[in-house]
């Protein structure tokens, strides 16, 4: 199948926060944990279309023009020196494209994005330890885990 990768648009929040609730299913998020459509779409307008926007995402478009995966992204500064990276926070490809070579275009369009941009230094993302798909998938593109820094987390006290 042939599909079209390209910056999300504003036109394209409603099927963003379709997926991202098909992208917390995924996850195992309960059904009480998943937020209201019109929350979703209201925080998925705000990330990527507010000021200043927080994020960007790249976009899956199949062949029928659906939304069919993303990838999430922002910068992070400092990174190396006074350098920036390249946040990947989400890389999700719907089951139905899966092992297409899609997430492997979608990480190649990131590095672009990245090596195109004046200071940005890096690629970096993470995946659970439990994820063994996606970290054989990274695997496979020639990536090396890293293990030189453990993650924290810690709610913000809001919803």
């Amino acid at each position: 199948m042939t599909v079209v990768i390209r910056p999300a648009e504003k036109r394209d929040v409603p099927a963003v926060a379709e997926l991202i609730e098909e992208i917390e299913r995924f996850y195992g998020t309960a059904e009480t944990g998943i937020q209201t459509f019109d929350e979703r779409r209201s925080q998925v307008e705000e990330a990527l279309f507010g000021s200043p926007p927080l994020a960007s995402a790249l976009l899956v478009e199949d062949g029928a023009g659906d939304i069919a995966g993303l990838a999430a992204y922002s910068f992070l500064w400092p990174a190396a020196g006074s350098s920036h990276s390249l946040f990947l926070k989400e890389l999700y490809v719907r089951a139905t494209l899966r092992r297409q070579g899609i997430g492997a275009r979608l990480m190649e369009e990131l590095r672009t994005i990245a090596a195109a941009r004046p200071g940005c230094s890096r690629v970096e993302w993470m995946t659970d330890s439990d994820n063994p798909g996606a970290r054989a998938f990274y695997t496979s593109l020639g990536f090396t885990e890293f293990d030189g820094k453990i993650v924290y987390r810690v709610d913000s006290g809001t919803a």
